[in-house]
């Protein structure tokens, strides 16, 4: 408690809002609890970072996998994040714009 932890954003994988409270998700696995929104966080980050639900900001450099018909995204640390239903079109046409991909 009280400690303050300086995160570069290319480290967070993604966020999870919770209320006020906001889970911050990081490349080498650590979860971090902080007392700000999810919004407030997102102002300060750059064009990486989609909000792609009301309780999720996902970096794409860390997407690897749509699922379950664009319902869901993989991410690198292996969990799995919500898309909501009026952002899939969106979502979709921004991830395959800036990765490559490969169908199997």
């Amino acid at each position: 408690m009280g400690r303050t932890i300086f995160l570069s954003p290319d480290t967070i994988t993604f966020m999870e809002g919770e209320g006020n409270y906001t889970f911050i998700y990081t490349a080498n696995g650590k979860k971090y609890l902080v007392s700000k929104t999810l919004k407030s966080l997102a102002c300060n980050l750059n064009e990486n970072f989609l909000r792609v639900h009301k309780s999720y900001l996902v970096n794409t450099d860390y997407v690897v996998e749509r699922i379950e018909d664009d319902r869901m995204l993989r991410m690198s640390c292996g969990k799995e994040v919500s898309v909501s239903r009026r952002k899939i079109k969106e979502i979709t046409g921004i991830l395959d714009h800036t990765n490559l991909r490969i169908s199997a």
